[in-house]
């Protein structure tokens, strides 16, 4: 579900025409949906009620802060995979005690803020990175909590980039390592042991590797429980979203239709979890990020040339695979849809491209749309998550305007760069 409609032939979000957004503050555009983030929020938490449970968001997967404030007004915790992430969350307000801190090269510097910071837990990637914390809390006089992120050999079934809990992947201790890493945690004295973590991936459209990996797990967390004391259990998070049939996703008769089959509700996935997870009475994290905001935001872009070939024909438009790079390094789908409904109108098989020089600089491929324009505004479906955070500046190109909407008011949370922007960190020799 989610909060962006036709009324009255205009796309709007909530009720801000989405065609006065991109007036007022020009193109390439994020616009994202407070009420579909805190919606979702509420909806898993609400799901969740079972359990004694901890929904930290993926700050990783939009990090404006005006989100994160958001979700830290509705109790949220927070997964950080990185200094800086800690350092937004910090100043959007939410609570630094709520943080998991995930990611594979914590660097001495960012282990000692998170320690100043007191987060709740370090997930411990590697038996070195857990020999350095250890070191590092000593120096601090202080002690590290932890929780032992496990690889416990389960396909996500998902694009290969995005796996994380298979054996040839970076992350994790092997599952039939972890007890005796967990052993010698005990014996440290600057380590403190809180939990037992795993995540598998992300994008993960349907339940059955959610179930396996848990199910693999729950001999662990039980060992884990009774010889360590461990007090929580994280899952991660990995829950997918609509991406084909975005725009229609967002009514509730879709999700009782055919098309909705290749997704996984909410309802699904906690009716497959909890029994398994309630069975171990202990606190329950989970760490969603692109289930929060993926379909709460879009791209917007206005179309500056139709470029017709013998082969193709291009719609060039002035959003580029660095404000939006999912299709160009995850072959990732995103609808194209107008700022003005198209009804009943002859479709023709087009490329939706950018202006960056490179082939892979595109958004669609061989897609039917109605007859486009210049001048016209297209809205990039599911653009809230893994959108702006991977942005660059790549060709020179300044970084889009980010809007949050609430209602029908709309207000800016990021502004456009400006090319001074561009090198206002760069010091120019001579």
């Amino acid at each position: 579900m989610h909060s962006f409609h036709y009324q009255r032939g205009k796309l709007t979000c909530e009720s801000y025409p989405l065609d006065k957004a991109a007036e007022r503050y020009g193109t390439p555009l994020y616009v994202y949906s407070s009420h579909t983030i805190v919606d979702h929020y509420q909806r898993l938490d609400r799901a969740l009620h079972e359990l004694h449970h901890e929904i930290c968001y993926a700050v990783k997967a939009n990090s404006n802060l005006s989100v994160i404030r958001l979700l830290a007004d509705q109790g949220a915790g927070f997964d950080i995979v990185s200094g800086g992430e800690l350092y937004r969350v910090i100043k959007a307000g939410g609570n630094p005690t709520k943080c998991t801190y995930a990611g594979v090269g914590k660097s001495r510097e960012e282990i000692e803020y998170a320690l100043r910071c007191e987060v709740l837990s370090f997930n411990i990637e590697s038996e070195q990175e857990l020999s350095a914390i250890d070191e590092i809390a000593r120096s601090l006089n202080k002690r590290a909590p932890i929780a032992i992120r496990v690889n416990p050999d389960v396909s996500a079934s998902t694009h290969k980039y995005i796996s994380t809990g298979k054996t040839e992947n970076k992350f994790g201790i092997a599952i039939d390592r972890v007890a005796e890493v967990y052993d010698r945690a005990q014996k440290m004295s600057n380590v403190r042991i809180r939990g037992v973590q795993m995540h598998i991936g992300s994008q993960i459209t349907e339940i059955k590797p959610f179930v396996q990996a848990i199910e693999k797990m729950v001999p662990l967390v039980r060992q884990l429980k009774s010889d360590c004391g461990i007090e929580f259990f994280s899952i991660g998070g990995g829950i997918g979203i609509v991406y084909r049939g975005s725009l229609e996703s967002g009514d509730k008769i879709w999700w009782k239709e055919d098309q909705s089959r290749h997704s996984l509700t909410i309802q699904e996935y906690t009716g497959a979890t909890i029994p398994l997870l309630k069975s171990l009475s202990l606190r329950v994290l989970l760490e969603p990020g692109r289930f929060l905001v993926g379909n709460a935001g879009v791209l917007l872009t206005r179309v500056l040339y139709v470029k017709k070939t013998p082969a193709k024909t291009f719609v060039i438009v002035d959003a580029g695979m660095n404000d939006l790079i999912r299709p160009a390094l995850y072959q990732g789908y995103h609808e194209v849809v107008p700022l003005r409904e198209s009804r009943d109108q002859p479709l023709t098989k087009v490329d939706v491209v950018g202006p960056v020089c490179e082939s892979g600089d595109f958004f669609a491929m061989d897609r039917d749309l109605a007859r486009i324009e210049p001048g016209d505004l297209l809205a990039l479906m599911s653009a809230g998550a893994y959108g702006f955070t991977m942005a660059s500046n790549y060709n020179s190109r300044p970084l889009p305007a980010e809007v949050l909407v609430s209602g029908s008011e709309a207000k800016i949370v990021r502004r456009r760069q400006s090319y001074a922007d561009l090198i206002e960190h760069e010091i120019a020799e001579g």
